[in-house]
């Protein structure tokens, strides 16, 4: 089921940071991960009374595949029990969850959990949360090529839909990644065209919504001219 495009910003945030942060507490990265995945209530929670209406969180990349067994074991047990103790807090808060990338490769049982939460949350208004799980953005690029190959009439935005899956997400506004490393990571590749970064050193097991307030006005601050002047230089 498509939904309507919830108003506000659209922020996509590469979380970063959890292993460094296990590593620099002498704990399992394991921990790290577990950590991470309170960060994620706070900002959800937080995003939408900071204005916030699409959030898209980078939580494993096709890539991610190369890490120890060990912990991708980890990161797939988390998210299983993210989905099943967290839907009833995401209906309550009117929040809309769904998750991009593959679902092929999901451990066994992963992938149903994924479609029940979404379909219990499609109504959600308040906010839009997307997971990016084995995603790839130059795939979803690639695939979008692939379906949209002899449309001569295929505009930006019916290929925008190919790419995102949902003709109602919103280009992106400003991303954020989190430990001080500065790089998309084949996040969001396409809709990211005009993105505004911002980059913090801050790990993502401590991330809060001072943070997101603090990226937020940064953000504020820009001047997004899209190509054009933008309203700083046609003024001077």
């Amino acid at each position: 089921m498509q939904s309507e495009r919830t108003p506000g910003l659209h922020i996509g945030i590469i979380m970063d940071g959890n292993g460094r942060w296990a590593t620099a507490r002498g704990l399992p990265r394991a921990l790290g991960h577990k950590a991470g995945v309170e960060a994620i209530r706070r900002v959800v929670e937080a995003a939408p009374k900071q204005g916030v209406g699409t959030l898209t969180l980078y939580a494993f990349s096709c890539d991610n595949w190369k890490r120890p067994e060990t912990e991708v074991s980890a990161l797939m047990g988390l998210l299983r029990l993210y989905l099943r103790n967290e839907i009833a807090r995401l209906i309550e808060n009117g929040v809309r969850l769904s998750v991009i990338g593959r679902r092929d490769r999901l451990p066994e049982g992963l992938a149903a959990d994924i479609a029940r939460v979404e379909a219990a949350t499609v109504t959600g208004r308040a906010l839009h949360l997307r997971v990016a799980i084995d995603y790839s953005a130059r795939d979803a690029i690639l695939a979008a090529a692939l379906a949209g190959a002899g449309r001569k009439d295929i505009g930006r935005e019916a290929f925008s839909a190919l790419v995102t899956g949902d003709a109602c997400v919103p280009d992106v506004d400003l991303v954020i990644r989190t430990s001080g490393e500065q790089r998309l990571s084949d996040f969001l590749l396409w809709e990211s065209a005009y993105a505004e970064l911002h980059f913090t050193e801050r790990h993502w097991p401590d991330f809060d919504a001072a943070d997101l307030a603090e990226a937020r006005a940064a953000f504020q601050r820009r001047d997004r001219r899209f190509g054009g002047l933008g309203a700083t230089s046609a003024a001077a």
